[in-house]
Formats: structure tokens, sequence, C-alpha cells
């Protein structure tokens, strides 16, 4: 518990930060309007990449004995997972609305 404790005194300026941006993000996209969705899924499958990438790296280089960081880079890594195959899942859909159906 003390060591949890040491992290949120550390690293209280990223987490305010995160905070921060969850509520930020939080507003922007509720604003922004359905015409937008699909492009906006694609920037966001953009930025899951990254932050995929940065999950793996996260992880080799984590220490082994560290569970509270190897426990955020793997959760990091489902979530990021989870929003590419969706977002994926959801353009591919959107795009199959504008195909032509085949003529009998």
């Amino acid at each position: 518990m003390n060591d949890i404790a040491a992290f949120l005194a550390t690293h209280s300026t990223m987490i305010y930060l995160l905070i921060f941006a969850v509520f930020l993000g939080y507003e922007l996209i509720s604003k922004v309007p359905s015409v937008l969705h699909t492009p906006l899924m694609s920037g966001a499958n953009a930025i899951s990449g990254i932050v995929l990438v940065g999950s793996i790296l996260f992880l080799r280089t984590a220490d082994p004995q560290d569970y509270l960081s190897l426990g955020l880079g793997s959760l990091a890594l489902v979530m990021a997972m989870i929003n590419i195959v969706g977002g994926f899942a959801v353009t591919n859909r959107m795009l199959a609305m504008f195909k032509k159906k085949p003529s009998s």
C-alpha cells in the first residue's frame, strides 16, 4: 500500500493530466456530429495503434517484479486492441452500407 501512495505522490501531475485529458476527450467527442463519426473512428484507430506500440515497448522494458507497471501496460494493450478491432468492424459496416446490392 505504501508503494501505491508513493507512486501517486510522485506522479500526481501526470494523474491530473490524465484525468483532464479524459474529461476533455469526452467533451470533444460528445459534440461531434454523426456525419463525422466514421472519419473520427479512423483517426482513433491510428491513435490506438500508437498506444498499442507504446504498450508493447513499455511491457518489454518493465521490471518483471513490478506488477503495477505490468498490469497497467497489459491493460493498455488490451484496451487498445479492443478499440482497434471495434473501430475496424464499425468502419467496415459503415462502408458496406454504401456498396451497391447485386441485382437479381
